[in-house]
């Protein structure tokens, strides 16, 4: 691509820079990326959270479980100022430095933090995010509840997805879930990345 990444942003091109800036700095401090991932936090990082924006509806409300550093909820609530997102996390530390971020960034009137494990929140959400949270089957375990009648989970899983999906397809039908690979190109880059779509039997079977 010609140009900064950030440009892909549109109006949120300032506070991208802005967010990479604190990943780089306090996420790095902090302990919640490593200090060798400063120079791939654009491709790695953000670019591929926001490759999960094709499948996310017109103003949908997002939770995105073991946030972390916000990736990949506060990349997609910048990218797609549509969505209303929640950042789930557990830990003090992670959810501390989510709530510096939002506030940072500006974002309070549409990104919150909630310190809490998936399987104590209650909440109900038109799409469920996760990336590099858990193997494939505890995650659905603790995401279902938390996904509204016709919505999904979409968990970021590269080039693993597909061997994921075939490990839990005895408990996904247990559960009466459908699951399926969605093969989505990085914008920005000539690069594709993975997810896995779960949906409950019976919803349809895409989000766009």
């Amino acid at each position: 691509m010609t140009g900064h990444p950030a440009e892909l942003f549109g109006p949120s091109t300032e506070e991208i820079k802005q967010y990479v800036d604190i990943l780089a700095s306090r996420g790095v401090e902090w302990g919640l990326l490593g200090p060798r991932e400063g120079e791939r936090l654009w491709d790695r990082h953000v670019l591929n959270s926001v490759a999960l924006a094709p499948l996310l509806p017109e103003g949908a409300t997002v939770v995105d479980v073991g946030s972390g550093a916000g990736l990949p909820g506060l990349p997609l609530a910048l990218y797609r100022p549509d969505l209303k997102v929640t950042l789930l996390e557990s830990l003090l530390r992670r959810s501390e430095f989510l709530e510096l971020a939002v506030e940072e960034l500006g974002l309070s009137d549409r990104v919150q933090v909630v310190r809490a494990r998936a399987e104590d929140h209650r909440g109900s959400y038109q799409v469920v995010t996760a990336r590099a949270v858990a193997p494939l089957d505890r995650l659905v375990g603790w995401c279902v509840p938390l996904v509204a009648p016709g919505g999904a989970i979409v968990a970021l899983k590269g080039a693993s997805a597909s061997a994921e999906l075939a490990a839990s397809a005895g408990s996904l039908r247990r559960d009466r879930l459908t699951g399926v690979v969605r093969e989505l190109p990085v914008p920005g880059t000539d690069e594709v990345t993975w997810a896995v779509e779960i949906r409950r039997h019976g919803d349809p079977q895409t989000l766009s």
